[in-house]
């Protein structure tokens, strides 16, 4: 098969087995044949390609989600225990407060 296509230039690590294979598989047809199968086969080839760069910019997404998700908890601790002690300053000061009323 020529190398006019898609196929040509993607290399082996970037597809899957079976695809490489397939790729070999057309390559060793006779030209009439392999000519009609190449914007086929270069459809295939584009498509995979654009699935894997999705599912990485999913992956990616995914990573940077599940780090915000961890600020956010971290944050989200941080400012409960900001609150229990400001509650805890409040119920001191009231306390006293009222202690000294009392006496």
């Amino acid at each position: 098969m020529p190398n006019s296509h898609a196929s040509a230039t993607a290399t082996g690590a970037d597809l899957p087995a079976d695809l490489v294979q397939l790729i070999a598989a057309i390559g060793e047809l006779p030209t009439e044949q392999s000519r009609a199968l190449a914007p086929l086969l270069d459809r295939v080839v584009e498509s995979t390609g654009r699935r894997r760069r999705i599912l990485s910019l999913v992956q990616d997404a995914l990573g940077q989600l599940r780090l915000d998700m961890k600020y956010l908890m971290f944050d989200l601790e941080a400012t409960r225990r900001e609150r229990d002690e400001a509650h805890a300053r409040l119920e001191d000061l009231t306390g006293e407060s009222d202690a000294d009323n009392l006496g």
